[in-house]
């Protein structure tokens, strides 16, 4: 410990010429509480009988980190739940571990290795190859009047993965012929932690959001698809890139996109979306949903009532819930979150005549959205 005990910070990353401040590194750039270093990724087996969906996020402004898995079979959701304190010289950044859980970089942006040893009953060693280069997309902002919610950058990449997952006992062998999925890890600042104080009311109020997220891999190529509207339908984030085995890069425009959802619900079966090529000729991508998980009922993110990234919750913190989605109090509450599925595609346009691909479809309509016909938050598609 230093000398001057509130000038607490130096640690084993200091050691390195990465600094961006003239300040320790574990001291976050940001003074804003929910300043958040993230990674998440998914992995299935392209039958849509079962999604893995996990992560690992540092909170500096909290003092807190956690990590967290999602796996659904069936009509039946599982969560495991992991919290502790960080380290505040920012040691434990260099080792991503959260009790049982740990993210080790084998190859920077390339490979990776997820451990979770038994906890709750269910147990993960798995390994990450990226089938092509990671792609970085563009800063992500949210505004709400003067306030700031959302801040960040992100980078994304399809892949491969290999290893076995084990629930209660029975194992699940995960080859890279059959299993693969998306990751990416983000930075910045976004809502964490417990509520913060109100403020005065937000002018005009917060009357929802329109969010689609496709990170597809093909045999020959990638393409990550990030879109995000307010409800009278503008266009807020556009980044659609599609990336080669050989390494080249081509942006896809600015995508019409037509959702398809299931009658009486906000759940989505699936949606063709039409990008252009850098010659101006369509590239369409028809894509299905094989299996949805809302990612508020035991991931954290927005909407979740159990579990919210960044909370302290105690040293050593576990623990297992489980989501019957045949339940219509857990059903009802679909709608006012985001939905991750197990995604196919068939891609039609140059270069990709009639290519399967598979990866994450991501979307959430949330609230009021005037294109897609819905005017408040308790709207349904016809």
């Amino acid at each position: 410990m230093s000398l001057h005990g509130e000038y607490v910070g130096l640690g084993p990353l200091d050691e390195y010429p990465i600094h961006q401040l003239p300040r320790p590194v574990a001291w976050a750039g940001s003074s804003d509480r929910n300043f958040y270093d993230r990674c998440y990724l998914n992995a299935h087996d392209r039958t849509g009988d079962l999604f893995l969906i996990t992560g690992l996020g540092f909170y500096p402004n909290l003092g807190t980190k956690d990590a967290f898995v999602l796996l659904r079979r069936g009509d039946e959701q599982t969560a495991v739940h992991l919290g502790d304190a960080a380290d505040p010289r920012g040691g434990d950044r260099m080792e991503q571990r959260v009790g049982n859980y740990r993210v080790e970089v084998i190859e920077p942006l390339r490979k990776l290795r997820l451990v979770l040893e038994e906890t709750e009953g269910i147990a993960l060693d798995l390994t990450w190859e990226g089938s092509f280069d990671v792609v970085q997309e563009l800063p992500h902002v949210m505004r709400q009047g003067s306030g700031t919610i959302l801040d960040a950058q992100r980078f994304a990449q399809v892949g491969t993965w290999e290893g076995t997952i084990a629930v209660d006992g029975s194992e699940i062998a995960v080859t890279p012929d059959r299993w693969v999925g998306s990751r990416d890890r983000s930075w910045g600042i976004r809502p964490v932690g417990e509520a913060a104080p109100a403020g005065k009311p937000a002018d005009p109020a917060f009357e929802g959001m329109w969010w689609l997220y496709v990170p597809m891999r093909f045999d020959d190529f990638c393409v990550v698809i990030i879109i995000q509207e307010t409800p009278d339908g503008f266009r807020t984030l556009n980044d659609c890139t599609r990336v080669w085995k050989d390494g080249r890069v081509e942006q896809l425009g600015w995508p019409r996109v037509e959702i398809r959802y299931t009658p009486g619900t906000r759940v989505p079966t699936g949606a063709t979306i039409t990008c252009q090529t850098p010659e101006g000729k369509d590239l369409v991508l028809e894509v299905t949903s094989k299996l949805p998980v809302p990612i508020h009922f035991g991931g954290g993110y927005g909407g979740d009532s159990d579990w919210t990234h960044g909370v302290w919750k105690g040293a050593g913190f576990t623990e297992r819930l489980t989501y019957d989605l045949n339940d219509p109090a857990v059903a009802g509450r679909v709608m006012f979150g985001v939905i991750d599925h197990v995604g196919h595609a068939v891609a039609h346009g140059p270069g990709a005549d009639g290519a399967e691909g598979w990866g994450l479809f991501e979307h959430g309509a949330l609230g009021r959205h005037d294109p897609s016909g819905f005017t408040d938050w308790f709207d349904l598609a016809p």
